[in-house]
């Protein structure tokens, strides 16, 4: 839960590097609480309206620890623009996997340390 709340803490910081636990943290904890919103969405007869609102609230801050997953590897952010091609996404996803570059790099100095 805290890699969730530090990542929503900086909602905005594009820069920098994130780890992979902070990524794949922050990803599942944003899955289970889009997935209980949309479960209260069809239980109460919304039209989707809280599962919409929270998506749109959650939006800069996954785009900035995707970015920031990517600087960690050592790959722009702009690589993000990949998911738009077919089958870009699962380049995305093995980049998101990959391990932290070792030492600094462009982005800033190694998380792990």
């Amino acid at each position: 839960m805290q890699w969730y709340l530090k990542v929503l803490q900086n909602y905005v910081g594009f820069q920098g590097r994130a780890r992979r636990t902070e990524y794949w943290m922050f990803t599942l904890f944003n899955a289970i609480a889009g997935l209980v919103l949309y479960l209260l969405d069809f239980l109460l007869g919304l039209p989707f309206v809280l599962s919409f609102i929270y998506g749109l609230a959650v939006l800069l801050p996954s785009l900035a620890v995707l970015f920031r997953r990517l600087h960690d590897t050592g790959k722009t952010g702009w690589w993000i623009l990949i998911a738009l091609v077919p089958f870009g996404s699962i380049v995305l996803l093995v980049f998101t996997c990959l391990d932290s570059q070792p030492g600094d790099n462009k982005y800033g100095q190694n998380p792990k340390l």
